[in-house]
C-alpha cells in the first residue's frame, strides 16, 4: 500500500446547468481549466501521492490536457452516476486513506486541506463543511413557506471528504446495490451507520454549477494569489 494519501476526483459529469457545450470541468478559469486547478491544487500538498480522475467514455477533452500525461495522475472510467465513478476510481487506489474531491471545486484552500488531513485517521471519516449562515426555510411543495428550520446544527457539505479506502469501497458498493441515493460519500457512510466528523472549512470553497460561479471562482483565486505575493 502507498504510504501517502490518494485523492479521487470524479470528473465524468456534463454540468447541464452551465448551459455550455463544454463540460464545466473543462471551462477556462484564470489561465487553466477548472479541472487543472482542482487536480494540481491537490497534488501540491505533500501528503497526497497521486490523484485518480474518473473520466467519461465520451470525454474528448481530458486527453488534450497535460494532466493526461502527469506521472502522479491515473485515469479511471467514469460511471453513470457520481458514486459509480468514485467506485471505479477506488479500484485503482492503493493507499489506506482516500480523499474524494469534486472536480468543480477549484478553490480549495491549503489550510482547509491541512485541517482535514489532521483528522484523516479518524475511524468514522471526516468531511469539510461550512456552517449555514442564512435563515433556513422549508417549502410546502406549493411554492410557499411551511416553516423556518433552526440553523444551529445545519452545515453545507463540501469536499474533500476523507475515509478509509476499504470501508468506503465496501459501503459505496452496498449502497448502490441497495438502490440508495448517494449524493456524496458521506451520505453513503451515514447510510451504513457511520458518523463522519465535520471539519469547518472556508466558504470560498465553492462548487461551480452555474455560469456566474466562474467569475466568483476567478475572484477568489486572484485574491489568494495576491495574498501570497
Amino acid at each position: 500500500m502507498s504510504r501517502g494519501i490518494t485523492a479521487v476526483v470524479p470528473a465524468a459529469g456534463v454540468g447541464r446547468r452551465m448551459a455550455s457545450v463544454v463540460p464545466k470541468q473543462y471551462l477556462s478559469l484564470a489561465g487553466r481549466t477548472v479541472l487543472e486547478h482542482t487536480v494540481l491544487g491537490l497534488l501540491e500538498h505533500p501528503a497526497i501521492d497521486r490523484v485518480v480522475v474518473a473520466i467519461g467514455a465520451e470525454d474528448a477533452w481530458f486527453g488534450e490536457l497535460g494532466l493526461a500525461r502527469h506521472l502522479r495522475i491515473r485515469r479511471a472510467p467514469g460511471g453513470r452516476e457520481r458514486a459509480d465513478s468514485v467506485l471505479n476510481a477506488l479500484a485503482l487506489v492503493e493507499s489506506r486513506r482516500v480523499l474524494v474531491h469534486d472536480a468543480a471545486r477549484p478553490c480549495l484552500h491549503p489550510a482547509d486541506l491541512d485541517a482535514l488531513l489532521a483528522v484523516a485517521d479518524h475511524p468514522q471519516g471526516a468531511i469539510l463543511a461550512c456552517r449555514v449562515r442564512d435563515t433556513m426555510k422549508r417549502g410546502d411543495g406549493r411554492g410557499a413557506i411551511a416553516e423556518s428550520v433552526p440553523r444551529e446544527e445545519l452545515w453545507h457539505a463540501l469536499t474533500p471528504q476523507c475515509f478509509d479506502t476499504g470501508v468506503l469501497r465496501r459501503v459505496l458498493a452496498d449502497a448502490l446495490a441497495a438502490g440508495q441515493a448517494v449524493t456524496d460519500e458521506a451520505s453513503a457512510m451515514e447510510w451504513a451507520g457511520f458518523h463522519p466528523l465535520l471539519v469547518e472549512g472556508r466558504a470560498d470553497n465553492i462548487k461551480i454549477t452555474r455560469p456566474e460561479d466562474l467569475a466568483l471562482a476567478e475572484f477568489f483565486l486572484q485574491q489568494r494569489q495576491e495574498s501570497n505575493r
